[in-house]
């Protein structure tokens, strides 16, 4: 999953890649630069969304949206794949 820091570290990354200081990209985006450095070094628990957007696009990133892949299972799938492990096994033991 997603979440502040992980965008925050891609953002450190690329405007590194870019040749910029923390300030050129705040300048750029019309955030300060406390923001973006916040951002950067996973200080800021919440952001604005036009504020993540204007950052990115200042990068030349976006944001995309797209489909799970790889669903966790729910308990209740945990619960029957462990109770038909124990059934193969309790039916391994009676072959012996």
């Amino acid at each position: 999953m997603m979440d502040l820091q992980f965008i925050g570290k891609r953002i450190a990354v690329k405007r590194r890649q870019l040749g910029l200081t923390q300030v050129d990209l705040a300048l750029r985006a019309a955030v300060s630069r406390a923001t973006v450095e916040a951002l950067e070094n996973g200080r800021s628990s919440e952001l604005g969304f036009s504020k993540i957007i204007r950052i990115l696009s200042a990068l030349g990133m976006e944001l995309e949206l797209r489909e799970q892949t790889g669903r966790r299972p729910t308990l209740d799938q945990l619960i029957e794949a462990k109770e038909e492990e124990d059934r193969n096994a309790q039916g391994m033991d009676r072959r012996r």
